[in-house]
């Protein structure tokens, strides 16, 4: 495993890391639908209340995707035969950890001790004196004028063309403290560029547009969790409750093909959707745990009143969940409708904490239905103002072989199911399976499951995993899968079928150096129009991806990374390639760290579009598409003035070849650059 090379300057029992580095490692499929905020906001939940090893099991070790089924059950033989673990460092004495194991998991596990070391005073006195906190207030703007924030033109029907109602400014916040196993109170705010601070009851907006809080209890008698304000929950595989991110397929082929069982969390993002807003609750009882979950929350929406095609007076057309209000129009649809949901959860643990089971269910009503213009390809999406759903799932720890599935059906009759299995089956080498099928009609607003699609419906696949680590300095990774989908889709006019394979080579020579290549294909079929526009065909889309990455870290003041990523794209006969050179250069010197960067990229369509991981500001991530033909360079300087002031200024540019204007509609601005900066605090009090 390489994942140890997120780990910086640790000394014994500190547990520091370099989260975005580790994310780039583990994640390397970059896919502009996947929500790298909501990844990152797991991993620093992890990070920030690690799972103490003398009081977990093997649901729990699974769903950090750090262990295979080996080193799981032999920790916990290890247990049953040593009892408690003294000391993190004790793991060097389980079979099959070595240091890099240990030191992957040192920032995310703990061994601490309850009872007689328990905190015992009052709860206000533990959060007034939490060492674990911080406020941090973030600034960004693009600099070149956009259309939105121009003054209005009138067009030829005499109508003021549309603006944006705000300023250019971006202004995030967050307060937090926390301590693990017991308590997590925190709020946090956001504006987008484009919107304004104003205070209108009407739109339900007070100062700022966005604004998220929590107060998450844990650990209190027979109450293992009590959330109130913002949570998510995430239960068996996801089909029901699904919360944060699902990490699914990518460079590490094995562990983060399942999820697992982790209940229910605070919610501290600045993504405006997928959360719960009200109260909820997990009760111990033996090795039963019961929780429930109750949420009252405003959705943004367009609403029409057309009989047309329905018989409502008055419904739902979308559903928005981009959480932008900077238009009339958008402003308008902020709050439209009210989504109340309730459910509840029951698993039993059993004693060997090797196996689990469990049931959902959940019950999402809606003020006013919710109804989608008809086309082709939407006939069997949700309809109505209610949707029931309700799923049974399990996992078992078989010796080497981990267990898990998930079987759910929502009001509609559609059904959604999930199994596989990890095992290992050497010590050199694990493998994995996993199957789903996820009917046409099958509808899950929460679930978030293994997939190919953005949304677990009308889908089958298979995926097969491997991963072979001959040495400490050698290993290789690869996943196929196989995917179906029996109904229409968007751009898709008849049922179609596709598949997705992606290698990686591991190499890395010494503690210094790590070299490594990696490609992927995938294949979907799409819809296209002939020349004659009579019929339309289903035709096969062949995408490749190459990538070559090498790492060198001279000392812990410098290191370079270069990379060469490369792609083509096929369809009906028409062949674009796209290619982006990049070179890092990062340093760390007194108080300072300084990290920069120089690409060029060259890509003939939006199909061969880069998406490259850059270095960001803390609690950021940043993965744009370099697309077009052009340059992109930043740097961002964090300055550390004191342990608990930080401060980090980020300049990031596209230049662009042979365009006029930069983006489209009311983010287009004149020229040929995209120029961004960003500046953020932190303070610890």
């Amino acid at each position: 495993m390489f994942f140890g090379i997120g780990i910086i300057n640790a000394q014994p029992n500190e547990r520091v890391i370099d989260l975005e580095r580790f994310v780039e490692y583990l994640f390397q499929v970059q896919d502009i639908d996947v929500s790298y905020e909501d990844l990152y906001e797991s991993l620093y939940l992890l990070y920030t209340n690690p799972l103490n090893l003398n009081n977990t099991n093997a649901e729990e070790l699974t769903a950090i995707f750090l262990l295979t089924p080996n080193q799981i059950n032999n920790l916990l033989d290890y247990q049953e035969q040593y009892g408690r673990l003294l000391s993190i460092y004790e793991l060097q004495a389980v079979p099959d950890f070595d240091e890099q194991t240990i030191r992957n998991l040192l920032p995310f596990v703990s061994v601490n001790e309850t009872g007689v070391q328990a905190d015992n005073r009052p709860l206000f006195q533990r959060i007034v004196s939490e060492e674990n906190n911080y406020f941090i207030l973030r600034y960004q703007q693009i600099l070149e004028e956009q259309r939105g924030f121009t003054s209005p033109t009138i067009n030829s029907n005499g109508e003021q063309a549309s603006r944006y109602v705000g300023d250019p400014s971006k202004y995030m916040g967050r307060f937090r403290v926390s301590h693990s196993k017991d308590f997590s109170l925190g709020f946090t705010f956001e504006k987008d560029a484009g919107e304004q601070f104003r205070w209108d009851r009407d739109s339900k907006t007070y100062g700022i547009d966005y604004l998220s809080y929590h107060l998450h209890l844990q650990n209190k008698g027979k109450f293992k969790t009590l959330a109130l304000g913002d949570y998510q929950v995430q239960m068996g595989q996801g089909l029901v409750f699904g919360a944060g991110f699902n990490p699914g397929k990518g460079a590490e082929s094995i562990t983060t093909v399942r999820r697992g069982t982790t209940g229910i969390r605070p919610y501290a993002s600045v993504l405006e959707t997928g959360f719960f807003r009200g109260a909820a609750s997990t009760v111990s009882l033996g090795d039963f745990e019961v929780s429930g979950y109750y949420s009252r929350l405003n959705q943004d929406a367009s609403i029409r009143n057309d009989t047309t095609f329905t018989e409502f007076d008055e419904f739902i057309s979308s559903i928005q969940d981009q959480g932008l209000h900077r238009t009339r129009s958008e402003i308008a649809a902020k709050d439209r409708i009210l989504e109340n949901s309730y459910g509840a959860s029951i698993v039993y643990n059993g004693p060997s904490k090797r196996y689990q089971f469990g049931g959902n269910i959940l019950n999402t009503h809606y003020s006013l239905p919710l109804f989608r213009l008809p086309n082709n390809y939407n006939q069997f999406e949700f309809s109505g103002d209610q949707n029931l759903i309700y799923s049974l799932f399990g996992s078992y720890l078989w010796q080497n072989f981990n267990l898990f599935g998930e079987v759910a059906q929502s009001s509609s009759g559609g059904v959604g199911a999930v199994a596989g299995f990890m095992t290992s089956l050497s010590r050199i080498v694990d493998f994995s399976m996993v199957f789903r099928n996820y009917q046409k009609d099958f509808h899950s607003f929460y679930g978030n499951s293994f997939g190919e699609g953005s949304r677990n419906i009308n889908e089958q696949g298979v995926y097969w995993g491997i991963k072979i680590a001959p040495s400490r300095r050698l290993f290789f990774s690869a996943y196929y899968d196989k995917f179906r989908f029996p109904w229409l889709r968007f751009r898709t006019e008849a049922p179609s079928d596709g598949y997705e394979y992606l290698a990686r080579f591991n190499y890395r020579p010494s503690r210094t150096v790590l070299l490594y290549f990696q490609l992927r294909q995938e294949e979907k079929q799409l819809t296209i129009g002939p020349d004659n526009k009579n019929l339309n065909l289903l035709e096969t889309g062949r995408k490749n991806n190459y990538l070559l990455n090498l790492d060198y870290s001279a000392n812990r003041w410098f290191n370079m990374k270069s990379r060469v990523q490369y792609s083509n794209y096929t369809l009906a006969g028409d062949y674009t390639e796209g290619i982006a050179l990049i070179q890092d250069f990062n340093f760390e010197f007194w108080k300072m760290k300084l990290s920069t960067r120089f690409a060029l990229f060259d890509t003939d369509d939006f199909e061969n579009r880069q998406f490259v991981y850059e270095r960001d500001v803390l609690y950021a991530f940043s993965i744009p598409a370099y697309s077009g033909q052009g340059t992109r360079n930043y740097v961002l300087l964090q300055y550390n003035h004191t342990k608990k002031l930080n401060f980090w200024i980020r300049y990031a540019r596209f230049g662009y070849r042979n365009v006029e204007s930069v983006g489209s509609g009311l983010d287009e601005s004149e020229g040929n650059t995209r120029t961004e900066i960003k500046v953020q605090m932190r303070i610890r009090l």
